[in-house]
Formats: C-alpha cells, sequence, structure tokens
C-alpha cells in the first residue's frame, strides 16, 4: 500500500489535501503520472496545508451559494458550440474547461474545471448530462447543449 497526499479531486477517493492509502499500482499508474496525487513525506504537512487554504480561498463561499448555483444550472441548458463534422461526430471531445467557459460565457458564475465531471466522453452533438461537485455537500447534475460550429 502507498500512502499519498491528494493534490487534486478524485472521485470516490477524496479531495485536495487529504491523505490516503492505496495499492501501489494504482498510485504509480495513475494518481502520481496525472499529477492529481503526490507521495507522503513528513515534511509534506506544510504542503498540505497550504492545499487546504486554496481549496478554501477556491471553493464557493457557503451551502446555500452552492445550492443557488447547483439551481441555476439545473434549469439552464448550457450551449457549447464545436467544431464537427458531416455525422455529428466532434473533432476531439469535449472538455471540463469548455463546459467551465459555457458556463462563464452564460453568466452563471465561475466554475473550476475540475469540479467538473464528464460520465461518458461527449464525442457528438446533441444533449448530455454532466455533474459538477460545487462544494462537499452539493453535487449538480446539468445538460449541456452541443451543437457544430457555424464555420467556412
Amino acid at each position: 500500500m502507498a500512502k499519498l497526499i491528494l493534490t487534486h479531486e478524485v472521485t470516490g477517493l477524496g479531495t485536495p489535501g487529504d491523505v490516503v492509502e492505496v495499492k501501489n499500482g494504482y498510485a504509480r499508474n495513475y494518481l502520481l503520472p496525472r499529477g492529481f496525487a503526490m507521495p507522503w513525506t513528513k515534511g509534506a504537512e506544510k504542503h498540505v496545508e497550504a492545499l487546504n487554504a486554496a481549496r478554501a480561498a477556491k471553493a464557493i463561499a457557503n451551502l446555500e451559494d452552492a445550492q443557488a448555483l447547483a439551481a441555476k444550472l439545473k434549469s439552464t441548458t448550457i450551449r457549447l458550440s464545436v467544431k464537427a463534422g458531416e455525422a455529428g461526430r466532434l473533432f476531439g471531445t469535449v472538455k471540463p474547461a469548455d463546459i467551465a467557459a459555457a458556463i462563464e460565457e452564460a453568466g452563471l458564475g465561475n466554475l473550476d474545471r475540475r469540479s467538473i465531471e464528464i460520465q461518458d466522453a461527449i464525442k457528438s452533438v446533441g444533449n448530455h448530462s454532466v455533474t459538477a461537485r460545487l462544494h462537499e455537500d452539493v453535487l449538480a447534475a446539468f445538460d449541456v447543449q452541443v451543437v457544430a460550429a457555424k464555420g467556412k
């Protein structure tokens, strides 16, 4: 078992700053190469405190604000214009950063791309369901409408 400190939120494992124990292969092949975690050391306690302070600064101030934003997201369909081919297949995939930019463009607020979770890769035009963790206790599910961009 490997003892790690999470640097990003990992669904089903924890949030940044959490000290977790995972199997060696999971740590070596997934968490460490992607920068989701760092090895735990005695000197890493200061880093954990810095991560927690940064997370607190970025987090939505309180539960009521998170619930209000979740209600806005649920009642609004986020529209995203992406380059697509003839059959409606996209050139690439829609990433969480694209969705965060569309949310900000729609005037719903500034949402961190790392809080957005896409269950199935978005590779075609149409409506897709996406979730975002707005607060420790608030998970918002909303729809993203992907349309083909008008181009030359």
